[in-house]
């Protein structure tokens, strides 16, 4: 009975991958509004109601992929709380902070900046994904806030410049916008935009890069 039990579950798990990986496929090539739940339903190879009795609607799927994607995985642990952030926060010195900070967030846009801008689309004409935007972004800084407060701890801000505008301009240069201008648009490699960020939260925060 276990046995049959635990290969329910499994089965049940590579179907719900099946239909994320499915709608992750055709959310970037389509957007969110070209994006039907029997488009998706036909991409996993299973029956429309199936994706219904497991998400409900399009929405949820577009946020759990999102959820996901930014993760690396399903566990619920914070961001605060990952092993890269961890190494952020910290970190012996305030560049090396930065680094950390600038290498998580190249990692998370690798997996998800296709995806947020697909999000970030769909906010501008449809409420209920504009909430779940907001809710990104503010996630985000709230991230940004906690790491400026870990950094003014290893080292003074500069003179005149404020924890929010500190934590503003870290929002700024290592948010999925710039990402994507940068990366899909103007064609740099992830890493040249990794490097650039690091060496422009170096200039701003007046750390040695």
């Amino acid at each position: 009975m276990a046995v049959q039990q635990g290969a329910r579950k499994r089965q049940a798990k590579e179907t719900r991958n099946r239909m994320l990986e499915g709608a992750l496929r055709l959310f970037i090539a389509h957007g969110y509004e070209g994006t039907t739940i029997e488009a998706i339903a036909r991409e996993a190879g299973v029956a429309i109601q199936t994706v219904y009795f497991k998400f409900g609607n399009k929405q949820t799927i577009l946020k759990e992929l999102v959820d996901v994607r930014v993760a690396g995985d399903d566990e619920p642990i914070p961001t605060l709380e990952r092993q890269w952030a961890r190494e952020a926060m910290g970190a012996a010195d305030v560049s090396t902070q930065l680094r950390h900070q600038v290498e998580g967030a190249r990692e998370i846009y690798a997996r998800v900046g296709d995806l947020l801008e697909v999000l970030r689309n769909a906010a501008l004409s449809n409420e209920e994904i504009a909430t779940l935007w907001e809710r990104n972004k503010q996630q985000r800084l709230e991230v940004q806030q906690h790491f400026i407060k870990a950094f003014a701890e290893k080292q003074p801000l500069p003179s005149g410049l404020t924890p929010e505008r500190a934590a503003d301009i870290s929002y700024g240069l290592l948010g999925p916008e710039l990402y994507n201008l940068l990366v899909s648009e103007r064609g740099w490699t992830p890493q040249e935009w990794a490097d650039w960020v690091h060496s422009g939260l170096c200039h701003h925060l007046q750390c040695d890069a």
